[in-house]
């Protein structure tokens, strides 16, 4: 797997929790793109954008991605958003859970044309910590 990474605004240091979570959304999306992107070579495009109040990441591949969950092989999970894949990952649930306890937002599926997009807002400001 190819991994291409782009990095947009004024970089700085992120609040504990944003940057965990940033980090940890990467890592498992990286891990899926790697498990059920497919045969063949395959691009995960990894974009971090610092905003003023908040952090944007983003992961996009071009592979095959999961099959329909009634396509699936029984047993198998693919990355269609259960909680787990099966292998100790936390899955797009666990991403999902990750931005919406710091108050940020969460998306992902397939992208137009194939393959899978993650996508994640973080807050960044300290109001955003201490609400918590």
């Amino acid at each position: 797997m190819r991994v291409e990474a782009e990095v947009a605004g004024e970089r700085r240091p992120l609040p504990a929790g944003a940057d965990l979570a940033a980090f940890r959304i990467v890592q498992e999306s990286l891990t899926n793109v790697a498990r059920h992107a497919g045969p063949g070579p395959v691009t995960a495009r990894v974009r971090i954008a610092y905003g003023e109040h908040e952090v944007h990441v983003r992961v996009d591949d071009d592979g095959r991605g999961a099959s329909p969950p009634d396509e699936r092989p029984a047993g198998e999970h693919g990355s269609g958003g259960h909680a787990s894949d099966g292998h100790g990952g936390s899955g797009l649930r666990g991403m999902r859970e990750r931005a919406v306890a710091l108050g940020g937002t969460f998306e992902a599926g397939p992208r137009a044309g194939g393959g899978f997009r993650v996508r994640a807002v973080l807050p960044t400001d300290r109001r955003a910590e201490e609400a918590k």
